[in-house]
């Protein structure tokens, strides 16, 4: 164990986008994803939705795999490999609640099997726990779509029984927004509003329509953590060989491009004398 100051590098952002039937979800992900990337040849949609990603073809050249029943958890691994091995860099995920609850999802494997439930709960559980590690260590942008139940219930205003709107029920398993960056709740006005926001852009602020310039912002901010240059300087200016370690440890994506780096600068603080009578 050892204790080391935070930096936040660069990083791919995990985004859920949570809306009732009709909120925009769909157009929403597409909008962040350009904005994300700039690229619409680089962008993949993971369609559940009975192709509902085809009716935003005039968008843009973006890939589409339709991902159809049964809809278990290992399918959208296999999808997400298949989106990762052709290229792309932004990933759409639409929609992740079947995936939970639809034919084959999660609910339906756990109903369909004998005996105690409990004891069958730890059988699927690992497997739901998979896909939700695939999405978070994917080296591209992923953007979940969720589908979400409105509740209601009759309140009294001004002597009048009125139906008012408890929240938004996202239909996947319970705490799963805990693992995206940003999630946004959107209204059948179209409106997003962000639950969670570890990003800091988002969050006590208004409601506001997404567009591509809300993937630009996220953008910004995932490009504002340490580069690979960034990491070079950091090689030159350690003073021991543990911090030589800690760089290459807590950067594995670099490893290759900094490994001899540090390997020259280790020669130098083990014997400064020595380097700096080389010829």
């Amino acid at each position: 164990m050892k204790l080391q100051q935070a930096e936040r590098k660069q990083a791919k952002i995990k985004l859920g986008l949570q809306g009732p039937s009709g909120s925009g979800k769909t157009y929403s992900a597409l909008l962040l994803a350009y904005g994300l990337i700039n690229d619409w040849n680089k962008i993949a949609i993971i369609d559940t939705e009975n192709h509902s990603a085809d009716l935003y073809a005039h968008l843009g050249t973006y890939q589409v795999l339709a991902l159809d029943k049964p809809f278990a958890p290992e399918r959208y691994i296999e999808a997400i490999d298949v989106c990762e091995q052709a290229g792309m860099e932004a990933i759409i995920i639409d929609s992740i609640s079947h995936e939970w609850e639809g034919t084959g999802g999660i609910l339906e494997t756990h109903g369909a099997m004998l005996g105690n439930s409990f004891t069958n709960w730890a059988k699927v559980t690992p497997r739901h726990n998979d896909f939700v590690q695939r999405i978070l260590q994917s080296n591209c942008h992923i953007i979940a779509s969720i589908r979400s139940k409105q509740e209601w219930v009759l309140s009294e205003k001004n002597g009048k029984m009125v139906p008012e709107k408890l929240g938004l029920k996202g239909v996947t398993r319970e705490g799963l927004d805990y693992e995206f960056t940003i999630v946004f709740e959107l209204d059948i006005k179209h409106q997003a509003t962000s639950t969670k926001d570890r990003t800091g852009l988002f969050m006590d602020k208004p409601s506001f329509m997404i567009s591509s310039a809300t993937g630009q912002r996220i953008a910004t901010w995932c490009k504002s953590g340490k580069t690979l240059a960034d990491l070079k300087v950091d090689v030159t200016q350690t003073t021991t060989v543990d911090q030589l370690r800690d760089i290459l440890r807590n950067n594995p994506n670099y490893r290759s491009e900094l490994e001899p780096l540090c390997v020259t600068r280790k020669k130098q603080i083990e014997n400064p004398i020595a380097e700096l009578n080389h010829p």
